[in-house]
């Protein structure tokens, strides 16, 4: 077993990494027809309430804010697929904190984009039209609180798409797994495989019965075959089976060791979401 693990931030990415581009296409799917809709009725509204402006500014002020927050709309995609409101509802104060930082940074990010980008689009469409410099003003509170709506109603949008896919995409769990051994095929139960670990163009499968087969694979094809079925991430170079776990104990700065039986293999702080899966 390697207890060191590469510099680096594996975790983040392997996080970020859970985000479906599908899942933002069908987000898109109402979301942009929703944000037209908006655009219209506020454009007219304004041309009704402010009969002093240009007939084409309320338009400018909505398409552009429109454009952006439908390009701001990556963060909440992103931030949603590294802190999942449901990962927050686990025990211990850790994934709340979590959760919390991450949609608050995501937030103001956010927010930025679709301020900066608006700001921007407005800027070219006035001089287009000759009217002078567009002037923002010293609004971003003001619109950042608008945004905590749109930012809440896009973190829930994506949730629920991930939730749905989830549960139609959940398969009947296999009763074994084929370790391809060269030419030679190596059947074990699921239950039997206790850790798969990187070892250079291979990966280690470490076995309850003391078996350690190699099969030449990424550990990340690996993780995408296994992760349904019970198999978490927990270090940069080692998969684990959460059904056998018999054990945690920390090993100080923020890193575990996970006991598998006879197997012992090492949890980087860079996944505390498995860590939580682990515990729980």
């Amino acid at each position: 077993m390697t207890n060191g693990e590469p510099g680096g931030t594996g975790g983040w990415w392997a996080t970020f990494g859970r985000a479906r581009v599908c899942d933002l296409r069908i987000a898109l799917l109402w979301i942009v027809p929703a944000t037209a809709v908006i655009a219209v009725v506020n454009s007219l509204s304004n041309l009704a309430d402010m009969p002093h402006v240009d007939w084409w500014e309320p338009w400018a002020w909505e398409g552009s804010s429109a454009i952006a927050i439908l390009v701001a709309m990556i963060v909440p995609w992103l931030a949603t697929a590294a802190a999942p409101p449901d990962e927050a509802a686990g025990e211990g104060w850790r994934p709340k904190l979590r959760f919390a930082a991450v949609h608050l940074t995501a937030l103001l990010i956010f927010s930025a984009v679709h301020v900066a980008g608006f700001v921007l689009l407005r800027s070219l469409i006035y001089q287009l039209m000759d009217a002078g410099p567009y002037e923002f003003g010293n609004r971003f509170i003001y619109e950042l609180r608008k945004d905590i709506i749109s930012y809440c109603v896009y973190v829930g949008t994506f949730w629920l798409i991930t939730w749905v896919r989830r549960r139609r995409d959940e398969p009947v769990r296999p009763v074994s797994f084929d370790i391809r051994d060269g030419a030679r095929i190596i059947r074990v139960p699921l239950s039997g495989i206790l850790a798969v670990s990187s070892a250079g163009n291979y990966v280690e499968f470490w076995l309850s019965d003391g078996r350690r087969p190699l099969m030449r694979a990424t550990l990340v094809a690996i993780e995408v075959e296994l992760e349904r079925f019970g198999f978490v991430r927990a270090h940069r170079s080692w998969l684990v089976n959460v059904d056998q776990v018999r054990g945690l104990r920390p090993d100080g700065s923020g890193d575990w060791t996970v006991e598998l039986g006879a197997v012992e293999a090492p949890v980087s702080r860079r996944y505390p979401g498995a860590l939580e899966r682990l515990k729980g």
